[in-house]
């Protein structure tokens, strides 16, 4: 007798051999429970055709094609990812909400001998939780926040301060942005940002593996970083806590914007266009001179021209709404290894490894 099937609402709480998520691979590429893989019953030509089957023909006639598509990939998956695997394996499978794609695969690897969990109410279930956790969990941390105009390299310094032990949340690395107009990611073309729920997700990772006895830095983030949004618990928390300001001069900062946005300098006519989003609030002479500038080659005077005439006041009139507990100023002349080291013995205990450890 093979084993029986178990079910669970709550498969963070067992380790198992691996988690297989059966859905299509644009459902699986949204979102997924993390460390699943991927091993679709029907891919995304073969949902769609059996959805427009059961819509315009029948029920009965979709079922038929999409159990031969089943069995097929089924078939393909034992040929291949489980030839391999022992008498012990132990996986556990789910699809959107827990029916009949979970329970096709679920059935035929525990016919064959294993021990299958199946997730009851599918990826459906996990979100369930996820939203559930994204809206407490950051209630039971203290934060840091870092605040500074653009280009003081806020994010450069969270950086540092992670690499000397300390809770480091970085929400421009897990939104894959750096917040502002110009803020989106390059590698050799622009990155895409994740979806909301995979946003999310990573988030929750990130929160579960901070100690809430230590204090979580966190940079003077927006609601909205690009397209995705803060969960309102972080955001609330975040506009209640201490803030220290950063403060750099002004060439500093332009010299430090030019490295981080250097693929701008190669593609000017997408910085244009990015820029035309200002009209309505920087006007068409305004947008005009940036482009004489950037036509001109003269970047360095564009940043700083749009430091002054927009970025400044803006963040400004964001950290006065938003943070405005400003407990420290502290000043650098620049981003170099040894004004940052200095900026970080001011700002982090000398026994922070000590304490990390101590704490793990």
């Amino acid at each position: 007798m093979p084993p029986v099937i178990t079910y669970t609402q709550e498969p963070w709480k067992e380790t198992y051999s691996e988690i297989i998520d059966v859905r299509s691979p644009s459902e699986f590429a949204e979102d997924s429970i993390p460390g699943a893989i991927n091993l679709p019953v029907l891919d995304d030509a073969e949902r769609a055709q059996v959805g427009t089957i059961y819509k315009q023909v029948n029920p009965f006639e979709a079922r038929k094609i999409g159990a031969a598509l089943v069995a097929k990939n089924i078939s393909l998956h034992l040929s291949q990812h489980f030839a391999d695997k022992p008498k012990n394996y132990h996986p556990l499978v789910y699809c959107w909400r827990g029916g009949q794609r979970s329970f096709s695969m679920a059935s035929v690897l525990n016919q064959i001998g294993w021990r299958v969990t199946l997730l009851e109410g599918g990826y459906k279930t996990y979100r369930v939780y996820v939203r559930q956790q994204i809206e407490q969990l950051p209630e039971t941390f203290t934060y840091q926040v870092l605040c500074g105009l653009t280009g003081s390299g806020k994010t450069h310094i969270l950086r540092q301060m992670r690499d000397r032990g300390a809770q480091v949340l970085d929400l421009e690395a897990l939104a894959n942005h750096r917040g502002s107009l110009l803020g989106e990611e390059w590698q050799g073309k622009a990155s895409p940002q994740p979806s909301q729920k995979y946003f999310e997700t990573q988030l929750l990772q990130q929160l579960q593996s901070f100690n809430p006895q230590q204090p979580v830095w966190v940079e003077s983030e927006s609601f909205k970083i690009g397209k995705l949004y803060l969960p309102q618990s972080l955001w609330q928390k975040m506009k209640q806590s201490s803030c220290v300001e950063i403060y750099l001069p002004i060439t500093a900062r332009v010299q430090f914007l030019l490295q981080e946005y250097h693929h701008l300098e190669k593609h000017p006519e997408i910085l244009k266009a990015k820029l035309e989003k200002l009209k309505s609030c920087c006007g068409w002479k305004k947008l005009n001179e940036w482009y004489k500038l950037i036509d001109n080659d003269e970047l360095g005077e564009f940043v700083r021209d749009i430091l002054e005439c927009h970025y400044n006041p803006t963040y400004s009139k964001s950290i006065q709404r938003d943070f405005s507990k400003v407990e420290r100023v502290l000043s650098v002349p620049d981003l170099s290894d040894s004004s940052i080291n200095n900026l970080l013995d001011k700002l982090l205990p000398n026994n922070i490894f000590e304490l990390t450890l101590v704490s793990s």
